[in-house]
């Protein structure tokens, strides 16, 4: 037997040799995460400034507006407010019968302090409401009146939205015919405006309800007929011809209550003062 054994020639055996690795902490990995938060303010960065060039200044302002916690806020049961040119948000709820409730049936935004433009629109506005202030002392029909108006400062000038609603109208149905209202509150503002500097622009604006028969009269023929109109109306109450730089009409293109187009106050005049 063990000289049978000594002869064979058996492979040498295997050995294996589990070897386990453990990984060592980590080093130097916070600056990983500082990293990943400059890369994220980076595009929150460029992506803010892609947004600024691709919006309108009136969208621009919109935004302002919606996170500017400056608003007048004193309606009592109304839609308007106890001092001239104050009132509720445009979009906020009001309560008048032919509304039942519903959001966004307000008739005057306007901001007592002009934020985020130039100082000296803020200061034009306040100029421009003192002289409404003295214009209707003691009249409470010229004041209910001034709830159709709305002053925003613009990167441009000062622009004055006079607004319909369901109880007013600048002009009659379906015509560049002013009414009664808006005759005297186009001389309300021509007297406030008067003594400012700058060309004068006159947008004309209208709902998106269509004509019977629009080859004969249509959205963009009244718009630039109510601007038109507005523009003489302005010029009987004192404002010369030579600042007037040019007026439009936009017909719908530009509501501004875009959920509803047929909202009545999307018909308005805006007046926009050119800074001097």
């Amino acid at each position: 037997m063990a000289s049978s054994a000594a002869g064979r020639n058996d492979p040498a055996p295997i050995i294996v040799k589990k070897v386990t690795v453990v990984e060592a902490g980590h080093h130097g990995g916070a600056w990983k995460v500082a990293y990943a938060d400059f890369v994220t303010a980076m595009m929150a960065f460029f992506l803010l400034l892609w947004l600024l060039g691709a919006t309108t200044e009136d969208q621009r302002k919109g935004l302002a507006d919606y996170f500017t916690p400056t608003l007048v806020k004193t309606k009592e049961q109304s839609a308007g407010a106890d001092g001239v040119l104050g009132g509720s948000s445009l979009v906020d709820v009001d309560n008048y019968p032919h509304a039942a409730g519903q959001t966004g049936t307000q008739t005057l935004t306007v901001p007592r302090d002009a934020t985020g433009g130039p100082k000296e629109g803020a200061a034009s506005i306040r100029r421009i409401q003192q002289r409404v202030d003295d214009a209707i002392a003691d009249k409470k029909r010229l004041e209910r009146l001034m709830r159709q108006v709305r002053m925003i400062d613009t990167t441009t000038g000062i622009r004055i939205d006079l607004v319909d609603d369901a109880d007013f109208s600048m002009f009659s149905l379906g015509t560049t015919v002013l009414t009664t209202d808006a005759r005297e509150l186009l001389d309300l503002i021509a007297q406030a405006i008067g003594p400012e500097g700058g060309k004068i622009t006159v947008r004309g604006h209208t709902d998106a309800l269509k004509y019977r028969d629009p080859s004969r009269v249509n959205n963009w023929s009244l718009s630039a007929g109510r601007a038109e109109t507005t523009r003489q109306n302005l010029i009987r109450h004192g404002i010369v011809r030579e600042r007037f730089r040019r007026i439009e009409g936009v017909a719908d293109t530009e509501p501004l209550i875009a959920d509803d187009p047929s909202d009545p106050r999307n018909r308005r005049i805006s007046i926009t003062l050119e800074r001097s």
